[in-house]
Parts: structure tokens; C-alpha cells; sequence
């Protein structure tokens, strides 16, 4: 039985991102695989002319990323590819990946040529770019450098990003003129804490199992460290780079923590977050 205790909090929203780097979609509940959320990062845009990932984390050669938005049109079929998903061009013009000319319509509009792919567990370990700010607190300062993709993904680390209201509310009492919104983190799980906390609570997770609702388990494996993307304008959200100051100094750039999947289930606005 599960005492009142060891309640952390709650579910408050949940997330997925279809496609790598695009704005995603918030759902009232989804399906928590091995894989991380179901079709969470299952297709990702490569450029043709090197083979990396298109990433937001280079805004320098992706500026426009943030202007699309990704969803699913269907329910994955079992054992199959990746499900369809529908992509908002920043005109809001529709397109589905089985398009035939997707990839014709996406290059147009980024104006460089790609193609948008799915994952495949087979296939080799994907490599994109990252721009670091001259900013205090960073690992690098003003350079871009290459890391690699989890084997078989399209993540840039973990399969489960989760991030406590604690912690954004923590960040806007540092930083008042910020605005501080899960959406710049692009988590997928947003705990609603239940005792009202300011502070960076998630990190004392690290190392522990998370039970959220009556199936989900999850190992919290480390912090999340921040880049440049959440900085960048999305939406009605103004570009800001004291989104990333305010962590790098103060909390070594992390703003909520990855987590690997112990145990499969489905997730619901409004579950129980606890430590088991």
C-alpha cells in the first residue's frame, strides 16, 4: 500500500515530439515503452549534404525548426515502422510523412536539402551539432562541436526527460524577468510537487526508482544539462539567453533529469509520482 508519505507529487502534463527539434504535441496521457514515450523522436530530419541530424541545438545552420510543429495521425501499428506523423509548416500548411514529395516540401522551406527519417534499432549511431553560447558555466564557449546519437535514436541522451515545477519555480525566483516554461525544456513529464518546493529537487532522485501511477518505473540515471535551444524563441516565448545563464550559474547548467524505463505502462495527467 502506498502511504501518503511517499507521495512526491503528480503528473501535470506530459510530452512528445514526434519529430526531432520540431514543437511537439501535450497529451492528456500516452504509452511508456523501453524506447522512452511511444513515437517520442521517431523520425528526425537529415541534411543531405553531410548526413547529420537537423538539430535546434544549432541554431546557426537550423534556425527555423522551432517554427514547425509535429504530431501523430495515427496510432502506431505493432511491430512495424514508425506511425505516420503530420507536420505543421510555419505557414500552417499540413504535411504527412508519407508524402511523396515530404522531403521535396521540407527542403523548400529550410531551404536546405533533407530528408526525414525514422529511427531503426539496426541502423548505425546518428551524429548532429551543438552551439555552445560564450556563456559562463558551459562546458565550451562560442563552438560548435559533433557528438553522437544514442545507437538505433534519435535522442540526444536519454529516452525519459522529466522536469518538477520545483525547479521552474525555483529558476523564476533567480531569474524574475524569465519565463520560465516546460515547454523551453522539452520534457516529457512534468511533476506537479506536492509540498510546494523551490528548488532543484529532482537531482536528489538521481540513482533511485521513480513509480508513477500503477505500472510506469523508472530509473532517474543523471541530470539534464541545458544548451542554447532554450534560449531560443518559440511560440509566444521571446528569445532569451538568460534561460541558460540562470542554471549555468546556478545549478551547473541542469535543469531536470533523464531517466531509463525499468518498467512499461501507461501515463496519465494526474498519476502519483513516488519513490519506491
Amino acid at each position: 500500500m502506498t502511504s501518503a508519505q511517499s507521495i512526491l507529487g503528480s503528473i501535470a502534463s506530459v510530452w512528445r515530439y514526434p519529430v526531432k527539434s520540431m514543437m511537439g504535441e501535450e497529451l492528456n496521457a500516452a504509452k511508456v515503452t523501453k524506447g522512452g514515450l511511444l513515437a517520442d523522436r521517431a523520425y528526425a530530419l537529415i541534411d543531405r549534404s553531410d548526413g547529420k541530424v537537423a538539430s535546434a541545438k544549432n541554431p546557426r545552420k537550423w534556425p527555423q525548426l522551432f517554427d514547425f510543429r509535429a504530431a501523430l495521425s495515427e496510432r502506431r501499428n505493432s511491430g512495424v515502422n514508425a506511425p505516420p506523423v503530420r507536420i505543421t509548416l510555419p505557414d500552417g500548411t499540413l504535411v504527412h510523412s508519407d508524402q511523396s514529395d515530404v522531403n521535396q516540401i521540407l527542403s523548400n522551406v529550410l531551404k536546405r536539402d533533407v530528408t526525414l527519417e525514422s529511427r531503426s534499432p539496426d541502423s548505425r549511431a546518428a551524429t548532429a551539432e551543438e552551439y555552445w553560447p560564450d556563456m559562463a558555466g558551459l562546458d565550451h564557449r562560442d563552438t560548435v562541436i559533433e557528438f553522437g546519437l544514442p545507437q538505433g535514436t534519435f535522442f540526444d541522451s536519454a529516452v525519459v526527460h522529466l522536469l518538477t515545477t520545483a525547479t521552474l519555480d525555483r529558476l523564476h525566483v533567480l531569474y524574475p524577468e524569465g519565463r520560465f516554461e516546460a515547454r523551453r525544456f522539452r520534457p516529457n513529464m512534468v511533476v506537479q510537487m506536492a509540498n510546494g518546493e523551490k528548488d532543484f529537487v529532482e537531482e536528489a532522485w538521481i540513482g533511485k526508482t521513480l513509480a508513477i501511477g500503477e505500472a510506469v518505473r523508472l530509473t532517474i540515471t543523471g541530470p539534464c544539462p541545458r544548451c542554447v535551444m532554450t534560449t531560443l524563441a518559440q511560440g509566444d516565448l521571446p528569445k532569451d539567453s538568460g534561460i541558460l545563464r540562470t542554471p549555468a550559474e546556478h545549478n551547473r547548467a541542469n535543469v531536470g533529469v533523464y531517466a531509463a524505463v525499468l518498467q512499461s505502462g501507461d501515463v496519465r495527467r494526474g498519476d502519483s509520482v513516488r519513490i519506491e
